[in-house]
């Protein structure tokens, strides 16, 4: 069925989307140029303590050059034997089978979580398959895709590069796409008033992906949260509001594990801890508006 074909995902992937819908045999591949796994592993920030994934990963040249410029560990997985052993024996030839493993294996069962880095190169309606498994991830996981998007789940960054001798497209060129898995952190927080332990803020917050936008109030004043990012489980904002009959900017940051979040906000060039906690939860949107919408 449709699920054989992604075979050719991870670093393989074909746009050739009328043929494949009508070969069902022998599914060709398309190599991603070396300069586009370069991008990839740039842009997710790769070290040598993160453990990579890669979904579909052919000759395994994304783990491999993970493992042998960053001294990263992972593993890729693909449906196509031949690529599979191709990939442990090319990761022998490097030397570092020990760090890159392959196998063959369907990557709709294939165990994500440990990922510290997820890579793919899916075909569109693939990674909305993919996608809630995804969101579902730690906090903080970050994922670089090839190509195509995922719905309306918007990245974090998106470039146009340059592709040498990319097999597929007329101009020779890639998108390369970046994102890091967001925490759930939409609904009511409340912290007391450092001065009084009677007095408390409260902060009420949406969230659409990794998009937020809300309102903080104290002592009957609200005003919107501004220059809001949510970067995995990373949060900062500001937010202005009256105080003693003039406007005071405050600087939020913080940690959020669960329904805590800790760090310091600023206020006038003074910093202090800011101690937050979530007492009505609310629901993120973590799907597409549309259900039919096809990623881009």
């Amino acid at each position: 069925g449709l699920l054989r074909l992604v075979l050719i995902c991870g670093l393989f992937a074909v746009p050739m989307l009328p043929s494949l819908a009508q070969d069902y045999g022998d599914t060709p591949y398309v190599q991603t140029p070396q300069v586009v796994v370069d991008k990839m592993l740039e842009l997710a920030k790769v070290t040598k303590n993160d453990y990579l994934i890669d979904l579909g990963s052919g000759d395994g040249r994304m783990i491999i050059t993970a493992a042998k410029r960053y001294g990263a560990r992972g593993f890729g997985v693909d449906l196509n034997k031949n690529l599979v052993t191709l990939a442990n024996r090319n990761a022998a030839k490097m030397g570092v089978a020990g760090r890159a493993v392959f196998y063959e294996r369907d990557l709709h069962e294939t165990d994500i979580t440990q990922a510290d880095v997820l890579t793919i190169y899916l075909l569109p309606e693939v990674n909305l398959m993919v996608r809630p498994r995804i969101l579902d991830l730690k906090p903080g996981t970050r994922l670089v895709s090839h190509d195509y998007g995922f719905g309306e789940w918007p990245p974090d960054v998106e470039l146009i590069m340059d592709a040498p001798g990319k097999p597929v497209g007329r101009d020779q060129k890639s998108k390369v796409m970046y994102w890091v898995v967001p925490s759930r952190i939409a609904g009511k927080w409340v912290w007391q008033d450092g001065n009084s332990v009677e007095r408390f803020y409260e902060l009420q917050i949406d969230q659409v992906f990794q998009k937020i936008s809300g309102t903080m109030s104290f002592g009957g004043r609200s005003a919107k949260i501004e220059d809001a990012v949510l970067t995995g489980d990373n949060l900062r904002f500001t937010a202005t509001l009256e105080m003693g009959g003039k406007p005071v900017r405050h600087e939020f940051s913080g940690k959020i594990v669960n329904n805590a979040i800790s760090g310091e906000v600023r206020r006038g060039g003074a910093a202090e801890a800011w101690n937050a906690t979530r007492t009505e939860l609310r629901e993120a949107r973590m799907t597409d508006l549309n259900p039919g919408i096809m990623a881009r």
